[in-house]
């Protein structure tokens, strides 16, 4: 199973992006056509990032994930000078009343994507520096979640909820992995809940999202519009789809039909066995993940190759939570699959270090058996 846990990754990650890119075309051209705007602009500026994407892979699949070790603390210093400068005015964009984008010239950086990545990459780093530090309150428990805590602030007020819940459960996810005391993870889960409750207390248009999830038909003309609309795309298209191009739904009707809302697009112009197939290609990612990490040739190998891969499928959960009506709505898009060129670059990156990951797991397991065969051959005097 692990040998062939790349091949299971690198056919999910394919899948995922080509039905992302055959569904960008298809509800962009539309809403391009009513603007009078250049139908495949979006689909070109995907492709680009695609590319950017895959090159960015390449680099990490034969740098030593190592050297993500290494240079942690500058890694660290970098994005969260980055996460800063959403809030500068003339550098941070503020757009649908949320700053989570860095503007350069014509193109439009999300460092919350990166910011995922030094999360994972920081626990990791903890982690494996003081691998029976789980027992103890303040070295186990209190330091590496706040040095995290400083990432994660940011990303939070810049009204990003929806990647603090994924940060937030794959933060936890890798401290019950490290071996973290079980009354640690229960105060930390209770203080999660908390400050959810908080936070949509601290903001009405939350409130709102979330009295729409609880009553979505009451409020399907206001807050629960959206995931009013998905579910009658999801319903519509039954088990084949209405076929590729002929969705009704997205014509002008679904806001985000090619952001957050593409899985329910899946849903009416591919049918249920597509939307099945994109869950379990995400299914799959999380397996080969945990399989490669299980298989890593050190501790940090271990917990980095695990927390990449949970944090792509808890936000593709996230996002196909919301869209079915399972979760209230947070503002994420699909991993892989929704128009984004700092989500696909931040796929590509994570996917990159798994595989550098798997290929040394796969010479770690070759050396140990050379050695074995030589123990066995080896002659006792």
């Amino acid at each position: 199973m692990y040998r062939k846990s790349l091949i299971f990754l690198l056919v999910s990650i394919s899948f995922l992006v080509i039905v992302g890119f055959v569904m960008l075309i298809s509800t962009c051209v539309f809403s391009a056509h009513a603007s009078v705007d250049d139908g495949y602009r979006e689909a070109k500026r995907q492709g680009i990032w695609l590319v950017l994407g895959m090159g960015a892979c390449w680099w990490a699949a034969y740098t030593d994930f190592r050297f993500w070790k290494k240079n942690m603390w500058l890694i660290y210093a970098g994005i969260c000078f980055l996460l800063a400068l959403c809030f500068i005015p003339g550098m941070g964009m503020e757009i649908n009343g949320e700053r989570r984008w860095i503007g350069f010239g014509p193109l439009q950086i999300q460092p919350s994507e990166l910011g995922k990545i030094v999360v994972v990459v920081f626990i990791a780093y903890w982690f494996s520096r003081h691998p029976d530090s789980g027992r103890f309150l303040l070295r186990g428990f209190v330091y590496p979640l706040a040095i995290v805590g400083l990432p994660m602030a940011l990303i939070l007020f810049e009204v990003d909820i929806g990647t603090t819940a994924v940060l937030t459960c794959t933060v936890f996810l890798l401290l019950f992995v490290a071996g973290v005391n079980w009354k640690y993870l229960t105060g930390l889960a209770m203080s999660g809940v908390a400050a959810f409750i908080g936070m949509m207390s601290y903001a009405p248009d939350r409130m709102e999202r979330l009295m729409a999830f609880v009553d979505p038909e009451k409020h399907r003309l206001g807050a629960g519009f959206q995931q009013w609309v998905s579910l009658m795309a999801i319903g519509s298209g039954g088990v084949s789809g209405r076929g590729i191009g002929e969705g009704r739904l997205k014509m002008l009707y679904m806001p985000f039909a090619h952001t957050d809302f593409i899985f329910p697009m899946i849903g009416e112009e591919m049918g249920m066995i597509c939307t099945v197939l994109v869950v379990i290609a995400f299914i799959t990612v999380a397996i080969t993940g945990f399989t490669i990490g299980f298989h890593s040739p050190d501790r940090f190998g271990g917990l980095l190759a695990i927390g990449l891969a949970s944090t792509i499928c808890f936000q593709a959960f996230f996002n196909i939570g919301v869209t079915t009506s399972i979760l209230p709505n947070t503002g994420l898009t699909l991993p892989f699959v929704s128009y984004g060129g700092s989500s696909l670059l931040m796929g590509f990156l994570a996917v990159g270090i798994l595989i550098n990951i798997y290929r040394q797991g796969i010479d770690h397991e070759q050396e140990d058996r050379e050695w074995v065969s030589r123990r066995r051959i080896t002659p006792r005097v």
